[in-house]
C-alpha cells in the first residue's frame, strides 16, 4: 500500500465524515438560529430554551437522514474492505 494510497483513502474518509454530519449541523444551526431570534425578540433568557429544540431537531433528522448516512457510510466501508482485499492479497 502507497502513501498515495493511504492519502486518499483518508482524504475520502474526511469527506464522508463532512457530508454525513453537514445535514445534521445545518439542522442545528438553523434550529439555533431561529430560537435565538425567538429568545432576542420576546427578552427570554431560559438557558435550556436554546438545547432543547436543537436535540429535538436533531433527533428527528436522524430519523429521516439516517438511512441515506447508513448508505454513505457502509459504502465507504464497503469500499475500505475491497481496497484491503486488494492491497493485502
Amino acid at each position: 500500500m502507497t502513501p498515495e494510497t493511504v492519502i486518499a483513502i483518508a482524504e475520502e474518509g474526511i469527506w464522508v465524515v463532512l457530508l454525513i454530519s453537514g445535514p445534521l449541523l445545518a439542522l442545528a444551526l438553523v434550529v439555533g438560529l431561529v430560537v435565538s431570534i425567538f429568545q432576542a425578540t420576546t427578552q427570554i433568557q431560559e438557558q435550556t430554551l436554546a438545547f432543547v429544540p436543537k436535540i429535538v431537531a436533531v433527533l428527528l433528522g436522524i430519523v429521516f437522514f439516517g438511512p441515506w448516512m447508513l448508505s454513505h457510510m457502509l459504502s465507504y466501508t464497503n469500499n475500505i474492505f475491497s481496497n484491503l482485499v486488494r492491497f493485502i492479497g
